[in-house]
């Protein structure tokens, strides 16, 4: 099959074709639930899927590629064809998506051109070109052969992200698209950006076709498309269906009959559309992004985005709307009897945390059935380790002058612990140049307060001490995607003083837990129901992490709550949910089925701080927070 760009259509062995296209990041999705989620975009009337390749995912270290697991893309473009829909590929190499970095390497940044300037991202700058060369032809063996000339789902590549919005290096982009070109690809390349100023002019060249980003004023958008390239079908690339969260802020939502009207307007203008997101996901683990315009903004852990499928796959009164918008334009599968279904009935407040835990239903049918607590199970988080008890099996401590930034030891995410000896008998004000991102502070054991970048936080009075071990724990909560902060260093900007004394000695250490999440101890027996309100009484005093056990008929998708707890990390059977944090708005995690079995399940948390009890509820349905009305 050929496809290929005419004067005013797409065109599928010749003939006119409308691309309808939904976004699903596989490294959003856990890989078990792909297919689910593919197939439900097709239900929707979607004959496309487009996604993101996150450079950084696959290649953590310079040289190093993965391509298995929840990162197998080619696993994930099989599963597209089997759908029997088109793929959309956009491999960046910068493609922000609210992901870490924008999805470039932190390693990249640490790279210098030999003469200590570091490498120029995003531009023509060898070094960073080599580095994409060799990332494009690492995914060559992926790509190639899942073109649509050669049999498979691929129509469209995507040369960089919405250029136009950080330069107009027409130089940058033709090498780049050389690049795509000389490993093989042949289908036709494409950019995107938002049709504003000469944001469009700015990001393209001749030889890609352009495409629009936007979800309102879609005829005066599409206007203004026609303008910077007056032949070829128009299409909006990015149709803002929702918009992602940030800690401390409101859960956003759109009008599902609004967006339904912007993209019926679309559909009748002939303008073909890949509608952002169709299901969002999850960053799982430390994958999400932040904003930098003055104030740090950490990007949540859900990445649900309003989407027509929601955070755990079902859908959602902008699915049903969408579809029946489509269906005017376009042949719409017929939906499932399960699918169709009316929305639920409201459901019953759940028990509080010092209630007996409710029977697990026997089934997924159980579970989906009207009435349904929302609590499936509550989990006692018996067993604890204080952090401080578990360094001697973690740390790795280097001795260090200054304080290093976490990527100058290699380290791209997590935590970074940094300590040193003081002598300060009337007390002291600890200052640092900066804080990436959020610094907890204590002295000979005791917390003595956080430091917040969101705040511009700088200094702290520490209280006297002779002789006293400062400690200052670090958490890198999201590294920049956007703007001209890409690629910043995480942990403690220096230099450190006391008093306006420069503080050297440090000891440093990254801290990584996943060695003892992954460490599962001989699984104690369940807390009785009846020792709940007893155990529960028992706060937490943190850093320290603790474990559970989740008993289950059989796995399912589910949300962990954590109320009470303060922030943290939680994991399910070694697998990383992701950041908690009681600032909201989030209040669940999703948890996917393909991480839970029948029977025990091991549940562990890293509490930074203090939990008022230890009971966590395992809920049916999410809690993503307040909207803004």
């Amino acid at each position: 099959m050929r496809f290929e760009i005419g004067s005013d259509d797409f065109l599928l062995d010749g003939a006119p074709h409308r691309i309808v296209s939904g976004a699903l990041h596989y490294f959003r999705v856990h890989p078990g639930l792909w297919a689910d989620r593919i197939h439900k975009a097709r239900l929707m009337g979607l004959n496309t899927i487009e996604t993101y390749v996150a450079w950084n995912a696959h290649e953590t270290r310079p040289g190093s590629f993965t391509f298995d697991g929840g990162l197998d893309l080619g696993h994930f473009l099989d599963l597209v064809a089997a759908e029997g829909m088109h793929a959309i590929v956009r491999p960046g190499p910068y493609i922000c998506a609210e992901w870490a970095n924008g999805g470039l390497p932190s390693w990249l940044f640490a790279a210098d051109d030999g003469a200590g300037a570091p490498v120029g991202v995003r531009r023509d700058e060898p070094q960073y070109l080599a580095a994409v060369s060799r990332y494009l032809d690492a995914l060559a063996p992926i790509l190639v052969p899942r073109q649509i000339d050669a049999g498979g789902p691929i129509v469209l590549v995507q040369v960089e992200n919405e250029y136009g919005a950080y330069g107009s290096d027409a130089t940058y982009l033709r090498k780049l698209l050389d690049m795509h070109r000389a490993i093989g690809l042949t289908v036709p390349f494409t950019s995107v950006d938002q049709p504003l100023g000469t944001m469009l002019e700015d990001g393209s060249l001749p030889e890609l076709h352009r495409t629009g980003s936007f979800g309102s004023r879609v005829t005066e958008r599409l206007a203004r498309l026609r303008v910077a390239q007056p032949t070829g079908p128009l299409m909006c690339s990015e149709f803002w269906d929702g918009w992602f969260d940030s800690w401390g802020e409101h859960h956003h939502t759109t009008s599902a009959e609004e967006s339904a009207a912007e993209l019926d307007t679309l559909l009748a203008a002939g303008a073909s559309v890949n509608v952002y997101m169709f299901h969002g996901g999850t960053n799982f683990g430390f994958t999400n992004g932040a904003n930098d315009k003055g104030v740090y903004r950490p990007i949540t852990t859900s990445y649900d985005y309003d989407a027509p499928l929601d955070e755990a796959g079902l859908p959602t009164a902008k699915f049903h709307a969408f579809r029946s918008v489509i269906a005017r334009y376009e042949p719409v599968p017929d939906l499932p009897l399960e699918l169709a279904a009316p929305a639920p009935a409201p459901e019953p407040a759940p028990a509080p945390a010092s209630a007996p835990a409710p029977a697990s239903p026997s089934g997924a049918d159980g579970l989906e059935a009207r009435g349904t607590p929302a609590t499936i199970a509550h989990v006692h988080m018996g067993d604890d380790r204080l952090l401080a008890a578990l360094l001697p099996e973690l740390a790795s401590w280097s001795a260090h002058d200054e304080v290093p930034t976490m990527d100058a030891l290699g380290v791209s995410e997590g935590f970074m612990l940094y300590r040193t000896g003081i002598d300060v008998p009337d007390g002291a004000v600890l200052t640092v140049d900066e804080v990436r991102d959020r610094a907890q502070v204590f002295l000979d054991g005791r917390a003595v307060g956080v430091l917040e970048r969101e705040d511009h936080d700088r200094a702290i009075v520490l209280p006297p001490v002779r002789d006293g071990v400062l400690d200052v724990l670090v958490e890198d909560q999201g590294r920049v995607d956007y703007g001209p902060r890409i690629g910043e260093a995480k942990g403690l900007i220096g230099p450190v003083r006391l008093d306006g004394v420069h503080v050297g000695r440090w000891s440093v250490t990254p801290v990584d837990l996943q060695p003892v999440v992954d460490a599962v101890p001989d699984r104690p027996a369940p807390a009785p129901a009846s020792a709940s309100v007893t155990a529960t009484a028992m706060p937490i005093a943190g850093p320290a992490v603790v474990r559970g056990v989740l008993e289950l008929d059989e796995a399912r998708d589910l949300h962990l709550a954590l109320d009470g707890f303060g922030k943290g990390v939680a994991w399910v059977n070694g697998f990383c949910l992701g950041r908690y944090w009681s600032r909201g708005p989030q209040h669940t995690l999703f948890v996917p089925s393909p991480v839970l079995r029948s029977g025990s399940n091991d549940v562990v948390v890293f509490e930074q701080h203090a939990a008022v009890g230890r009971d966590v509820e395992f809920r049916r349905i999410a809690d993503l927070g307040h909207t803004e009305g």
